[in-house]
């Protein structure tokens, strides 16, 4: 499945999601997608963004082990059918948004913690997912370079 159609049913079912359970799974599988998209673009990707990509895919992986889910959701990892990306920015501007709206989502299930664990479970998390979308947003900006730089090449790369 395309990484945007995917990045839509992740969003969607974050939407839906009500108990901080499901809140904190749904938080996982969007780190999971970032995880794939970055080891996608780092494998697949224009050579000038396999180095960032590479980060994001080790960011997503750090977050995926700070939001420790208790057995495997039912349905599986969306992320594992990752089949392509056919639009980087799309998928790279998707994937952006997705990240903010998890971290807002967490932010409220660590104020709203009754569980010492569940609060700094979130907390690492929230920090793990700012990461990600940093390195999103690198990757946006490196691919902007690179487009302007195809557009016309007398002019230096910032």
């Amino acid at each position: 499945m395309d990484a945007v159609r995917l990045i839509g049913a992740t969003r969607h079912a974050l939407a839906q999601s009500r108990a901080a359970e499901e809140i904190v799974a749904e938080a996982w599988q969007a780190q999971a997608l970032a995880q794939a998209v970055g080891s996608h673009l780092a494998l697949h990707g224009p050579p000038e963004l396999r180095s960032r990509a590479h980060g994001l895919s080790e960011s997503g992986g750090r977050a995926c082990s700070a939001l420790q889910l208790p057995g495997q959701r039912e349905g599986g990892v969306r992320a594992a059918q990752l089949s392509g990306l056919k639009d980087p920015r799309s998928v790279l501007l998707g994937l952006g948004g997705l990240l903010g709206e998890v971290g807002i989502a967490l932010v409220g299930v660590a104020c709203s913690a009754d569980e010492e664990a569940l609060y700094w479970q979130c907390i690492e998390a929230i920090d793990a997912t700012d990461e990600a979308g940093d390195r999103v947003r690198g990757l946006l900006r490196q691919l902007t370079e690179r487009e302007r730089w195809q557009a016309d090449p007398a002019a230096e790369p910032s």
